[in-house]
């Protein structure tokens, strides 16, 4: 079976994490995608499982070699999802998914035009804005930075391959769950093993 690339996007607050993350849970065979930084590692973290950790001048000859699928500037420091890592996995015929801003989907998307883009949409802006400031872990002017971007990041949605409504996060997880499980069993994804069986 080929292998699939999964990216779980959509603004801030739509709840693209938390969907991320139980289906790790329910799906543990899925690999997750390790992000290179370009900040120093915690006490706690070690390079090739948190992040894989690079100075500038490395970072910059990434870009420079097309090594990196996205990448981005958070503050101080960047942030990239590595290209070998994520073909790696592809190639062994497994499953890996990364969860990612709007701007880093783009960027994959037209790299890897195959992957399979799932956009969490919340049900109305007024809901987003409501979990927006329920985190109470944002600066006013924070929250307002964030809605104003996630006016234009939602009207990127046709990029992407689905759509999944965010409005009970149980019947978003399960209508996640059972996107990929159709992606996997698509008869392009299986036609080595479709063959071996008719010969």
């Amino acid at each position: 079976m080929a292998g699939l690339l999964i990216v779980i996007s959509g603004p801030s607050g739509a709840g693209k994490g938390t969907i991320y993350n139980s289906i790790l849970e329910r799906m543990p065979e899925i690999v997750t995608s390790i992000s290179v930084t370009t900040r120093h590692p915690r006490k706690t973290e070690t390079d090739g499982v948190e992040y894989f950790f690079r100075t500038e001048e490395e970072f910059s000859k990434m870009i420079a070699n097309d090594e990196l699928l996205e990448y981005a500037r958070v503050f101080d420091h960047h942030y990239g999802t590595p290209k070998k890592h994520v073909m790696d996995v592809v190639e062994s015929g497994r499953t890996i998914m990364l969860e990612i801003d709007v701007k880093g989907a783009e960027q994959i998307k037209r790299k890897f035009p195959s992957c399979v883009g799932i956009f969490v949409m919340p049900p109305s802006f007024e809901v987003l804005e409501r979990r927006l400031r329920g985190r109470a872990t944002d600066s006013e002017e924070s929250i307002v930075k964030r809605l104003s971007e996630a006016k234009g990041e939602l009207s990127t949605y046709k990029l992407f391959d689905y759509i999944v409504f965010n409005d009970n996060l149980h019947d978003a997880i399960d209508q996640t769950v059972s996107i990929i499980k159709a992606e996997r069993n698509k008869i392009c994804r299986n036609e080595t093993k479709i063959k071996q069986l008719l010969k």
